[in-house]
């Protein structure tokens, strides 16, 4: 019978744990997708590049509320239970509180792992799939976005002017800046001109014109009648080069041992160049973060314990939710903590465990628990 219980209030939690979740996350991908349309307007991409890659996002979405999602969804049927008198179900049947506080501490683990692998796993690998998506991705939306007497900045390091522009895609007085280095810039300029589609990607073919490159030293002008002048080099406005947040864990767990063992990083390693504060902080939001999750369910649980004072009563579901929506903060601000000092760092990871061991210790002592019922 008790089996039968915790099955329908497992039941509970998880359907409304699925569908507040799935329901913020979308949402939360809604407002993000309209702030990403800037990727088709400006920067060139497709619609179907522009829709795989906001559909990639959602993995990160879907962890970093889960957290929050968790508590609402333990708080409110533990709530819903008390109500209804449901509750009195559990203490009929013989179920202690203590049973019922470790039924949430397992119940956490479950979710606890389920964060780790998305942190872990799912995330990275989706967040890379969309980087990688617009770095191989073609400007298919660049004839669209050439418009007349307008400085377009379509691309990195270049600026494209045309004086008018015909949809068949001729272009008349064009002007092109092509920034080489901080110290050499080529300019061209060109009669007429045409966009042309070759081998998945767009080129200029320029007519009766100039190229002038300069550079500290001295300028260099040259005349052309004809000229192609091709754009696939040149990679769009949108960051595409590896974050942090798109490396797999294994890879930056090798890079901190290194750091803290002293070894050197082979050239080609991917934590060359990057800050071992921002991969510290980043494997520390992967595996120790998810650990508050049993905090927040020890906390959603000690709603069947009573205060021991009687005019706390009315005031202890505010008291809780406050509490736990307040370990919810410390779980999205803990990371800063780390510092890259050892006691620190590893004062930092302990704490969380710290809180749960501590937690779990006073609920006990609420619930006049047993050995035997542990």
């Amino acid at each position: 019978m008790n089996k039968i219980i915790f099955k329908k209030l497992s039941q509970d939690i998880l359907n409304f744990f699925l569908i507040s979740s799935l329901s913020i996350s979308l949402i939360i991908w809604v407002v993000q997708s309209i702030n990403l349309l800037d990727i088709v307007s400006e920067d060139g991409y497709s619609i179907k590049t522009y829709f795989s890659y906001t559909l990639l996002s959602l993995p990160k979405i879907f962890s970093r509320i889960m957290i929050f999602t968790y508590f609402i969804s333990t708080f409110y049927i533990i709530n819903k239970y008390q109500e209804s008198n449901e509750i009195l179900v559990f203490w009929v049947n013989g179920i202690r509180k203590i049973e019922f506080i470790n039924y949430f501490l397992k119940l956490s683990l479950l979710f606890l792992i389920t964060q780790i692998l998305l942190n872990n796993f799912i995330v990275p690998v989706t967040q890379d799939k969309a980087r990688l998506l617009l770095k191989k991705s073609n400007l298919d939306f660049l004839p669209t976005l050439i418009s007349e007497k307008k400085f377009i900045n379509v691309f990195k390091n270049l600026t494209i002017f045309v004086d008018s522009y015909r949809q068949s895609g001729e272009l008349t007085k064009v002007y092109i800046n092509e920034k080489i280095s901080p110290e050499e810039t080529k300019i061209i300029i060109s009669e007429t001109g045409k966009i042309i589609k070759k081998e998945e990607s767009y080129i200029l073919k320029l007519f009766n014109g100039k190229i002038i490159n300069s550079n500290k030293k001295n300028i260099l002008n040259l005349s052309f009648q004809e000229t192609e002048y091709d754009l696939s080099k040149f990679s769009s406005n949108f960051v595409t080069h590896q974050k942090v947040q798109q490396i797999e864990s294994k890879i930056l767990i090798n890079c901190i041992i290194k750091f803290y063992s002293l070894s050197n990083l082979d050239k080609n390693h991917s934590c060359i160049d990057r800050k071992i504060k921002s991969i510290s902080e980043e494997m520390y939001k992967r595996l120790i973060v998810p650990i508050y999750i049993i905090i927040i369910s020890l906390i959603s649980a000690c709603l069947v314990l009573k205060p021991k004072y009687s005019h706390f009563i009315k005031y202890q579901k505010l008291l809780v939710f406050f509490l736990g929506f307040s370990i919810i903060i410390v779980s999205e601000i803990s990371f800063k903590f780390i510092k890259q000092i050892k006691l620190l760092d590893f004062s930092s990871v302990l704490f969380p465990i710290f809180l749960v061991i501590v937690y779990y210790l006073y609920l006990l002592l609420k619930s006049n628990f047993k050995i035997k019922y542990l």
